[in-house]
């Protein structure tokens, strides 16, 4: 194989693996890659303290575990003479441990299928759909691209209690972003916006009764810079911010709109020319309600197709 092609594609993120989170930090989202080629992705992460997709924000000292693995797949597409990209994500996991709520300590095990996602991207400007001989020639200057998040509530879910491994709600994330690349440096600004539909069977705090729980979109922007040491080798410096999501319950407004940030870093190490691995770890820096924990993983890429 060209080594030229191998030292290009071989620096992918593991796009799919991450967006398992909300308000997850995805370096190289929007980016090219040969037509056709495909994505095995597995991986495990681990987090401690509130739950990013669940955030529970009646829950006070919240100490979680939360173990998750995650298997996907994704494939590169034409559209328009562009690049784009499909993926779909199958997480599972378990949470053990404890918080407060209403003055009472409560604790919960758990273990079962999270919800699960899917995602289309398209770049819109400066990465042409080309075959795998094509992108040999390639050179990233600017990359636009945009893309569309859906969550399914297929989680596991109990109304009557506050911590579960699913949302038991669908949600709609559009997004749209920018790359830049100057050498071995990559700038990458995006912005995006989540909306959610209701949950009416929310934790009531009694037994065999449920609520109807609303949440106003959530926003967020991100940047990242990223250094290409050597073909395949990367390291990326991640940021994000986040508002909005403020809730209704049964009507009642709750003071709890998210105002949130954080930062963190991602590493794609290459394996050979069809297998690479990406460690990551983020975490909160100010956080005003709800999402406040701890993040780190491994994750496992196998690529095939397109003539590779």
């Amino acid at each position: 194989m060209n080594k030229r092609i191998y030292i290009k594609f071989c620096i992918l993120c593991l796009f799919s693996f991450k967006s398992a989170f909300a308000q997850s930090l995805e370096p190289r989202l929007y980016s090219n890659a040969p037509i056709d080629l495909n994505f095995l992705i597995s991986g495990y992460a681990f987090v401690n303290g509130k739950l990013p997709d669940n955030p529970a924000a009646e829950l006070i000292d919240a100490n979680l575990d939360l173990h998750t693995a995650i298997i996907g797949y994704a494939r590169v597409i034409e559209l328009f003479g562009q690049s784009g990209k499909f993926d779909i994500i199958v997480p599972s996991g378990c949470i053990d441990g404890d918080g407060t709520y209403k003055g009472d300590q409560i604790t919960r095990n758990v273990c079962g299928l999270g919800d699960i996602k899917g995602r289309f991207s398209l770049n819109l400007y400066g990465a042409p759909a080309l075959s795998l001989k094509e992108f040999s020639s390639y050179h990233q200057d600017i990359i636009v691209g945009v893309s569309i998040q859906v969550t399914l509530p297929t989680g596991q879910y109990d109304s009557d209690k506050l911590i579960n491994l699913g949302a038991n709600r669908w949600a709609l994330k559009p997004g749209i972003g920018i790359s830049k690349k100057i050498n071995d440096l990559t700038l990458e600004l995006s912005t995006a916006v989540e909306f959610y539909s209701d949950n009416d069977e929310f934790f009531s705090g009694v037994a065999g009764q449920s609520i109807k729980r609303e949440q106003d979109p959530i926003y967020s922007t991100q940047t990242h810079l990223i250094y290409d040491f050597s073909p395949g080798l990367w390291i990326g410096l991640d940021a994000t911010y986040y508002w909005g999501g403020q809730t209704v319950k049964n009507g009642t407004t709750a003071d709890d709109e998210i105002q949130d940030s954080r930062y963190g870093m991602s590493m794609g190490i290459p394996i050979n020319r069809k297998n690479s691995i990406k460690l990551f770890w983020n975490k909160g820096i100010r956080t005003r309600t709800g999402t406040d924990f701890d993040l780190i993983g491994i994750a496992w890429q196998y690529r095939f197709g397109a003539g590779l």
